[in-house]
């Protein structure tokens, strides 16, 4: 089940692949470098939200 910080992290690496995509179609370098900045920004929430969705599986196991 994705968490909130899953859907998150998914929600910012598709606006950094949008971002990232108008840059380069208009060449901004500036807007390049944002949109894969958003998208690692979205890649370490993401794992985040991976990490605590293992947390609390085990935790889950370990009430039983």
């Amino acid at each position: 089940m994705d968490n909130k910080e899953q859907i998150q992290g998914k929600v910012e690496q598709a606006e950094g692949t949008v971002k990232e995509g108008v840059g380069n179609a208009i060449d901004d370098p500036k807007m390049q470098r944002e949109g894969t900045l958003d998208k690692t920004k979205g890649d370490v929430r993401e794992g985040a939200g991976d990490v605590r969705e293992g947390i609390d599986k085990v935790a889950d196991n370990l009430k039983r």
